[in-house]
Parts: structure tokens; C-alpha cells; sequence
């Protein structure tokens, strides 16, 4: 009898803490907010507009200003073709190297269309404080705005073809054909069916089913199969399309003319999202030989993610390789600049991330229960990739202000021929 009962306490005080662990899970995860402790500097804000028209009104703008200074610069409109919207546009803006054709920086934005706002911001800021005649003298300079103009004007990471640009980007269909054998064993997880409820229970709760597939997966393995990229489930998270979207189509012909007398290119792709917050990360696509010698060199001082952390995960078709693939015949220097938002480099955070990107999925793929789940699922999406915090966004440009200065001085006197 007293065995019974010491094994009935040890059951209710088993039942106590796994409850109360429950509870306190429940509310980190349900009441998760990241803090900033930068300081906010107002000029620094200045660069920011808060819809895809104004920033894109304030990236011509700035161009034709600078066209004045330099008439051999070229602009350059791309219509993107949209059954819902018929004035979207990839602006570009080209100012060629003085006198010779030897390096060649690309700085992209807006890819996944809602970071567009923070990559705009960054574009902006390097106009104003980075082109001149001595950065012209050593470098050409190509800025590519709004990548998925669709995503940014309508706060979507995606087209209107729920298409993922990073995972669409390629020279050959055959990315097309590729099969994530990983994704089918996390559908049910990351794509729920029914309409969009934040206060069900699954949708309270989902940290609980979330670390049980962790259990049985462990998180590197449910992270690469979720974002890697999936090209058989068009409703799907991660989905890269069954062709290529026509930013691709319109894009290849005019970096292949830009970039074609330029021995050396370096593409800085602008990205927010990843990462922990605040920080800007360095993500590489993998390099070995001379190449990786040079970037080492070129971005002495920051820690650059080779791929060989636990946090990595690679991906299909994403757009710094495009660019790539249209460059194969030169020296490329491939580098993403990544402003974490959620701390996505801690569990907590890569699983807000992650249920952030499904309930919006969700809601647009199989509708909402109310208008208010409809409103918190869009204001989720843009906190993830535009966090309204002016703590932030101000240390973005901070950040970006100083790489800049360190970096383009070395691009600037580097030899890359030896």
C-alpha cells in the first residue's frame, strides 16, 4: 500500500512539473517579443520608407540625381507581368567603371519581397555615401531594387505564384525537377489544411508538436527539410515554382550584358530574416580555392558562415547563385548580408519563425476564420522581415554604413588577377 502511494506522489509531482514546464513554455513562446538595445539614430531612419511605391519613388529619385553627376550611368525598368497589379517594376541602376571595365559590385534587394523595405533602405544610404568618383574609378556599380516587387508592395516573402524567389533562381529548368525527399515527412507540420484560427489550440500549442518532430528528427534535419526548397507542392511553404518566375527571365538578359566585360563580380545580397537580431551575418555560397582566399581577405574582421555550423542549411535556386551562373566565367564574389529579426539561431526563435511563415501561408492558401486572424498573420509577416523597431532599423544602417567603409576600400585595391 505505501509502495502505491509513493509511486502515485511521484506521479502527481511528475504531472506538477511537466504541467508547469508546459505553462511556462506556453507563455514564452505565445508572448515571444526579441528586445533592441541599439540607440536609434534619426538620420539613419531617413533612408526608410514604409511601402514599396514610396521606395521605389525614392530609389529613382536619388538615381536621376545621380544621373545628372554621371551621364554614362543607364536606368533601367523591368515591367514584371502580374495578373492582379499591372505597374510592378524592378528598377535598376548602372553606373559603369571609369575609363576600364575591371570589377563590377552588384548590391540586390527585395528578393524575398516584404525585406525589400530594410534592402531599399540600405540601397539608398550606400547612393548617398559610397558612390563617387573614386568608388567609380576602381568599380562599376549595378543596384538591383526589388527583385519580387509583388512580395514587397503586398508584404508577401513570395509572388503572386506563392513562388519563393530564393529557391526559383536558376539558368536551367531542371532546377525545376528536383525533389526535397526530406519535405513530404514535414507537410503536415508546416502546411495545415483548414482556415487560419490564431486561437485554436494547435496554433497555441504548436511548440509542443514542434519539439516532438525535433525529438524525433533533431533540429538540423527538420530545418534543412522545411527550407531547403520544394518545387511538388505549389500551396507549400518553400514552394520555388514549377518555371522559372518572370523576374528571372527579364533579369538574365540584362545582367549578362552589364556584367559581360567585367572580369571580377561581387554580388551583395540584401536579406533579413535569419539570424540573431539585429546582427548583420555574412552568408557565402560555399567557396574553396583562390576565390575563398580572396573573400577571407576581403572581409577580414567578420565572422563569414562557411556552411559548416549547426545552425546551416542549404538551399535550391537561390539568387546570388543565379547571378553566379550568368557570371561562371569570371572570379564571383558571392556574399548575402542577413539582418536577423527572431533570434532564429535559437530554438525559440527558429520555431516563432517558422509558425509565423505558416499561419500566413496558411491564411492565404485556405482563408481565415475572422478578419482579425487575417490582420495578426500580416502583421506577424512584416514585424518578421521589417521589425518596426527604429532601435533596429537604425542599427541596420549603422552596420551596413561600416561594412561598406571597410570593404569597398580593399575591393577597391585587391588584385584579383593573381
Amino acid at each position: 500500500m505505501k509502495a502505491i502511494k509513493r509511486i502515485l506522489y511521484v506521479a502527481m509531482v511528475l504531472a506538477i512539473l511537466i504541467v508547469g514546464a508546459l505553462g511556462v513554455l506556453y507563455s514564452q513562446f505565445n508572448n515571444y517579443e526579441p528586445i533592441d538595445n541599439f540607440p536609434a539614430k534619426a538620420e539613419n531612419l531617413s533612408y526608410f520608407n514604409n511601402s514599396y511605391t514610396e521606395a521605389r519613388a525614392s530609389f529613382k529619385e536619388q538615381t536621376a540625381k545621380l544621373k545628372e553627376q554621371y551621364p554614362t550611368a543607364q536606368e533601367i525598368t523591368l515591367s514584371v507581368p502580374c495578373e492582379t497589379d499591372n505597374d510592378l517594376t524592378i528598377d535598376l541602376f548602372f553606373l559603369p567603371q571609369s575609363n576600364k571595365s575591371e570589377k563590377l559590385i552588384i548590391l540586390s534587394s527585395g528578393v524575398h519581397g516584404v525585406e525589400g523595405h530594410t534592402g531599399s533602405a540600405v540601397q539608398r544610404m550606400f547612393m548617398d555615401k559610397f558612390v563617387s568618383d573614386s568608388l567609380l574609378a576602381n568599380s562599376g556599380l549595378l543596384l538591383v531594387h526589388a527583385v519580387n516587387p509583388y512580395g514587397f508592395k503586398y508584404d508577401r516573402r513570395v509572388t503572386e505564384n506563392n513562388v519563393d524567389m530564393n529557391r526559383n533562381s536558376d539558368v536551367s529548368e531542371k532546377l525545376y525537377e528536383t525533389v526535397n525527399e526530406g519535405y513530404p515527412q514535414v507537410f503536415d507540420l508546416v502546411n495545415p489544411q483548414e482556415p487560419l484560427n490564431h486561437g485554436s489550440f494547435a496554433n497555441n500549442f504548436f511548440f509542443a508538436k514542434a519539439i516532438t518532430a525535433i525529438a524525433k528528427k533533431s533540429m538540423p534535419v527538420l530545418r534543412q527539410a522545411v527550407l531547403q526548397g520544394q518545387y511538388q507542392f505549389p500551396k507549400g511553404l518553400y514552394f520555388g515554382g514549377n518555371k522559372a518566375e518572370p523576374q528571372i527571365t527579364l533579369l538574365k538578359p540584362v545582367l549578362d550584358s552589364i556584367c559581360a566585360p567585367y572580369p571580377t563580380v561581387a554580388h551583395f545580397a540584401l536579406h533579413t530574416g535569419f539570424g540573431a537580431r539585429g546582427v548583420m551575418h555574412l552568408f557565402p555560397n560555399p567557396k574553396e580555392g583562390k576565390v575563398r582566399v580572396h573573400m577571407e581577405n576581403l572581409f577580414e574582421g567578420y565572422q563569414i558562415d562557411w556552411g559548416d555550423s549547426g545552425d546551416f542549411y542549404t538551399v535550391t535556386g537561390d539568387f546570388v547563385n543565379f547571378v553566379n551562373q550568368v557570371n561562371s566565367d569570371k572570379l564571383f564574389i558571392p556574399m548575402a548580408l542577413e539582418f536577423g529579426t527572431m533570434d532564429s539561431q535559437t530554438t525559440m526563435g527558429s520555431l516563432k519563425s517558422i509558425q509565423i511563415m505558416i499561419l500566413e501561408n496558411q491564411g492565404m492558401q485556405h482563408g481565415y476564420k475572422g478578419e482579425q486572424d487575417k490582420v495578426l498573420a500580416t502583421l506577424d509577416i512584416i514585424e518578421m522581415y521589417y521589425p518596426s523597431s527604429n532601435d533596429w532599423r537604425s542599427y541596420v544602417i549603422e552596420q551596413s554604413n561600416d561594412f561598406f567603409e571597410l570593404v569597398l576600400p580593399r575591393f577597391a585595391e585587391t588584385d584579383f588577377a593573381k
